[in-house]
């Protein structure tokens, strides 16, 4: 056990050693500062930009931004519709996988498309390997798009006064091709070196310990896990996901995926920072962050690795922890971690099955879902926190009697008003969801296999996984079916673009003001009474949106088992 959580506190701290320089380059990247790269990689975003015509030289407003954004996902989420429900007769089927229902193939292409890869479906059986293919392309482009976004705000924040705020299709090439293919060539190689295969030829026939002759899926999982992680998309190569033993085969693997999940959105901050040249407000974002990680992480791997106490009372040795839908090979330790960190960071990817949690444990799970401001997805994570810094910069003016100022900009009722409808659309989403499955029982309790409160505790993951942009599950919830299909669809939708459209509309209005030189009456942003504000704001939000749905699902459930045996 000990062994074990040294290789978690080593892996978390060799991830922010080598966050920070990697932010540094992130920053040079979004600034179009020359970068070692560049001799290797300008030819490609040359080529792109040839082949599609684009003009990646000409300056668009916010608004020009979204309009760009929105337009070109709409094409993807189409693209993919038709692969999905056409894959039988497409080529690179070699296992002969049949064409998506229509509404399983809305949902996995709007989940693609918006970085979530909630998967309804069991990814060796569901899909074909161009559809794999394809979907890799949308892990690539989704991280991409949110990249490119949180680099808008980071160009309207630097600039004192603008209307123009970059290039949308110049960030977004540059956030695939500068920052996630390089990365994804280093992880995919290491993965298939350590055993990920990555083929295009069907399933292997083998003959197991047991003597029987049995067909293994394979394929190219090791380029789709590769991204899959360091874009924050989650999505499986296979139906167990990162539990595989052919995607994730060994304690070794199994550092590098979560170090591959979580280098990025750590790499973001620092290069927020760098970009604006504010470090030290960067190590404050970076410092509440890790913060609330270390609030939820600590106490689920506390109760993971003591186990079970009603299976301890029956006599099983329970010294390894609780290692029901574990795989022995990461042991309870890692897994804990890896639990909090696909949460947190919206990752989505399992190496664990969540269901079988300890009560509290996925307690944690869910609020690292449900605050979704500590780390984050690729680009998502620091666009969900620079609300929470508006929301908090307001208040804190209001209540010491200072102007609410960000880096020289008034915050007026507008941008409030913004700050408002992003902050309550992620609980809205959730809870409507979660009471709608739950006024129709003789639609959704069929699809359940627990009953009472941990029923209630998957059907309310479900909704905070879609709307967290997460895609991770607690599977004992039958979803592929008409109605999770559609309302899990439909909350994608809204928690993807509205706090991609917020966020950079704050920034864009934010740009055009006029800038106000720091005086005395300034309120200190960098600080580390500022930091505790905004970790305040955040912990208020969440305890008093989501408490009374916890306290139906996972307490109830611990308190049930506490006091049953």
């Amino acid at each position: 056990m000990n062994t074990e959580l040294l290789g978690v506190i080593a892996m978390f701290a060799v991830t922010v050693l080598l966050a920070i320089p990697f932010g540094k380059y992130i920053a040079k990247v979004y600034a179009g500062d020359k970068t070692l790269l560049d001799p290797v990689l300008g030819p490609l975003d040359k080529l792109l930009f040839k082949l599609t015509g684009v003009d990646e030289k000409r300056e668009m407003s916010w608004k020009e931004h979204m309009f760009a954004l929105l337009t070109v996902n709409m094409v993807w989420y189409l693209l993919c519709i038709f692969v999905l429900m056409n894959q039988s007769w497409l080529p690179l089927n070699p296992d002969g996988n049949p064409n998506q229902t229509a509404d399983l193939a809305f949902n996995t292409s709007i989940s693609f498309v918006v970085n979530c890869n909630l998967q309804h479906y069991s990814g060796e059986s569901g899909v074909s390997y161009l559809s794999q293919m394809f979907l890799m392309f949308l892990q690539f482009v989704s991280a991409g798009t949110g990249l490119a976004a949180a680099a808008i705000i980071f160009i309207a924040l630097k600039n004192r006064t603008a209307e123009q705020l970059g290039n949308f299709w110049n960030l977004l090439v540059k956030s695939c091709t500068r920052i996630l293919l390089p990365l994804s060539l280093v992880i995919s190689t290491i993965l298939v070196f350590n055993g990920t295969p990555m083929t295009f030829e069907g399933k292997d026939t083998v003959i197991n310990m047991q003597g029987d002759t049995v067909q293994v899926s394979t394929g190219p999982v090791a380029a789709f896990t590769a991204i899959k992680h360091l874009g924050t998309n989650g999505g499986g190569f296979f139906g167990t996901n990162s539990a595989h033993p052919l995607e994730n085969p060994s304690y070794l693997t199994n550092m590098v995926e979560m170090f591959s999940q979580m280098i990025v959105p750590f790499a973001m901050v620092f290069a927020f920072g760098y970009f604006l040249r504010r470090k030290k407000f960067g190590w404050m974002i970076f410092g509440v962050m890790t913060v609330g990680f270390l609030l939820l992480v600590i106490p689920t791997m506390v109760w993971e690795i003591n186990g079970n106490p009603a299976i301890g009372k029956l006599g099983v040795d329970i010294s390894a922890g609780a290692m029901e839908g574990k795989e022995v090979r990461f042991g309870s330790a890692a897994s804990a971690f890896w639990s909090i960190a696909t949460t947190v960071i919206s990752t989505g990817s399992v190496n664990s099955m969540h269901d079988s949690a300890m009560p509290l444990s996925g307690m944690m799970q869910l609020l690292a879902m449900m605050t979704n401001a500590f780390y984050g997805g690729c680009g998502a994570g620091i666009m969900n926190f620079f609300v929470f810094i508006v929301l908090a910069v307001f208040i804190s003016g209001l209540m010491v009697g200072r102007t609410p100022e960000l880096f020289g900009k008034k915050i007026e009722a507008r941008e409030m008003k913004i700050a408002m409808i992003v902050a309550l659309l992620h609980p809205l989403m959730i809870l409507a969801g979660t009471a709608l499955a739950a006024a129709f029982p003789e639609i959704t309790s069929a699809n359940l296999n627990n009953p009472g409160f941990h029923g209630f505790s998957e059907m309310l993951y479900e909704y905070t996984s879609s709307a967290a942009n997460n895609g991770s599950g607690f599977e004992g919830l039958g979803d592929n079916n008409l109605w999770w299909n559609i309302t899990t669809g439909i909350v994608l939708i809204f928690s993807r673009f509205i706090p991609i459209i917020g966020p950079v509309a704050i920034a864009g209005l934010l740009a055009k003001k006029k800038f106000i030189p720091e005086s005395a009456g300034t309120l200190p942003t960098d600080s580390a009474t500022f930091g505790l504000m905004t970790l305040g704001v955040i912990v208020i939000i969440a305890a008093l949106s989501f408490f009374p749905a916890l306290t139906l699902g996972p307490i109830a459930e611990y308190f049930a088992g506490a006091f049953s045996g």
